[in-house]
C-alpha cells in the first residue's frame, strides 16, 4: 500500500483533474457524460440500457435520462439487437459521432498546448502511468474499458 500522504495528494491532484475541460464552446462543446457514453458506444458497439448502466457504474435511471437526451440531440439511435435479441439497443449516431470526433480533436489540441515543453519521455511515462492507474481502477470496479 502506497504511503498515506502520497495517496492523499493522489486524491487530490486527481480530484483538480475532474475539474478541467480540455475542449472549448466552438466544438459544440459535449458534456462529461455525453462525451464519455459517446466514447464507450464508439469503442464497444451498441448497447442496452441495463449494458451501458453496467458499463458506467451509474444506475439505470441516470441512463435512462441521458440516452433521452442525447437522443433528442441526435446523437444517439435506437437500434434493434444486432444480435437478435429482445432489449432495444443505442448506436452512436453520425451527428454523435461527428461531434465525438471535434470533442476529441478540441481536446486533443489544447493538450498539444499544453504538454508543448513536455520531453517525449515525460510524456510516453505520463500515458503509461495513467493507463496503468486506469486499468487498475478498471480492474478494482469490476468494469474494464475498452481500448484501441
Amino acid at each position: 500500500m502506497g504511503n498515506p500522504k502520497t495517496t492523499t495528494l493522489l486524491e487530490f491532484e486527481t480530484m483538480l483533474l475532474g475539474r478541467y475541460s480540455l475542449s472549448s464552446a466552438r466544438t459544440g462543446h459535449l458534456d462529461r457524460s455525453a462525451y464519455t457514453l459517446l466514447s464507450r458506444l464508439h469503442m464497444g458497439g451498441p448497447m442496452s440500457i441495463s449494458q451501458l448502466s453496467e458499463a458506467l457504474g451509474l444506475d439505470t435511471s441516470t441512463v435512462n435520462r441521458q440516452t433521452a437526451a442525447m437522443r433528442r440531440a441526435g446523437l444517439l439511435d435506437r437500434i434493434p439487437d444486432p444480435d437478435g435479441g429482445i432489449a432495444r439497443k443505442f448506436q452512436i449516431s453520425a451527428e454523435g459521432t461527428r461531434q465525438l470526433e471535434a470533442h476529441r480533436a478540441d481536446s486533443v489540441q489544447h493538450l498539444d498546448v499544453i504538454l508543448a515543453d513536455w520531453s517525449p519521455e515525460d510524456l510516453s511515462a505520463l500515458v503509461g502511468y495513467l493507463e496503468r492507474f486506469n486499468t487498475d481502477i478498471e480492474r478494482y470496479h469490476g468494469r474494464p474499458w475498452p481500448r484501441e
